[in-house]
C-alpha cells in the first residue's frame, strides 16, 4: 500500500520517498498494479506507467472509499517534553484508531510547538502499517482555555490523576463522537479541571494505575476501540 498527495483526473503520482520505496526497494516496474490511498479517503487500484524512483506515475483503474467506523474519537492531549514519547502516542493512536488529534497546551505543558510535517509522516507510516486508512485530522496546538470554550456535539471527558468514580468506558455512547482530554506531565491544574467541569466536561478514570501522558492517550484509544467493537457485535446480532 502506498500514499499519494498528487491526483489529477485518472493519474496519480508518488512523492520521492514513496517512489523510492515502491521502485527501488520493492522493485515494482511499469505495468505493475498496486494499491494507493489518499488523504481524501479513497483507495485506488492503479497501474504504473512511469517507474521513476523520483516520481512514480500511475494510471488509476478503480476507486473505492476507505472504511470509516461510525464512531468518532477525538483525543486532545498535551505534547510531552520528550518529543519521542508524543510521536509514539501519535503512531499507536493511528494504528489503534483515532479520528482527530489536538495538541493541547496546558499551564503545565513544557512543550509548546510541534513539527507538523513530521507528525503527518508518522501518521502515514502508521496508516500503512495498520491498514487503517482513515486519515485522522491533526489540529494546530491549542491553548486549554481556548479549547474548552469550543462548541461541539462530542461527549467530552477529561482524565487526570485524582480518584474518580466514572470510567471512560461508561461515557462512550454508540454512534456519538467522544472527546478524551489528556493532561501533561504534572497533570492539569486545579483551575483547568474546575473550568472543564463547569463547561460540562465529565471527569473520568482510565484505570487504577497512574499513567504517563502518552500512555494515557493510547489507553483511551484502546478503551474506545474495545467498547465500540462490542457495540458492533450487538448491532450484528
Amino acid at each position: 500500500m502506498f500514499y499519494t498527495e498528487i491526483i489529477e483526473n485518472e493519474i496519480c503520482a508518488l512523492n520521492s520517498e514513496e517512489s523510492k520505496h515502491c521502485i527501488g526497494v520493492l522493485r515494482h516496474r511499469t505495468g505493475d498494479i498496486i494499491d494507493v490511498f489518499s488523504r481524501s479517503g479513497e483507495i485506488y487500484t492503479a497501474k504504473i506507467i512511469n517507474d521513476s524512483q523520483k516520481k512514480c506515475v500511475l494510471n488509476i483503474l478503480d476507486t473505492k472509499p476507505v472504511y470509516k467506523r461510525p464512531e468518532f474519537l477525538h483525543v486532545a492531549i498535551a505534547p510531552t517534553k520528550n518529543i519521542d514519547r508524543f510521536e509514539w502516542f501519535v503512531e499507536k493512536a493511528v494504528e489503534i484508531g483515532v479520528e482527530e488529534i489536538t495538541p493541547l497546551l496546558s499551564e503545565h505543558s513544557e512543550r509548546k510547538t510541534l513539527n507538523v510535517e513530521r507528525m503527518e509522516k508518522i501518521i502515514v507510516s502508521a496508516m500503512k502499517q495498520s491498514l487503517n486508512l482513515n486519515f485522522p485530522r491533526l489540529n494546530q496546538a491549542t491553548e486549554f482555555k481556548d479549547f474548552i470554550l469550543l462548541k461541539s456535539e462530542e461527549t467530552k471527558c477529561i482524565a487526570y490523576c485524582e480518584e474518580k468514580t466514572i470510567s471512560f468506558a461508561e461515557t462512550i455512547v454508540s454512534g456519538k463522537p467522544t472527546l478524551a482530554m489528556i493532561g501533561p506531565e504534572g497533570d492539569f491544574t486545579k483551575q483547568e479541571i474546575e473550568m472543564a467541569i463547569s463547561k460540562g466536561v465529565i471527569p473520568v478514570s482510565l484505570g487504577r494505575n497512574r499513567l504517563r501522558t502518552e500512555t494515557a492517550g493510547v489507553v483511551s484509544c484502546s478503551i474506545f476501540q474495545s467498547v465500540t467493537e462490542r457495540y458492533g457485535v450487538k448491532k450484528k446480532a
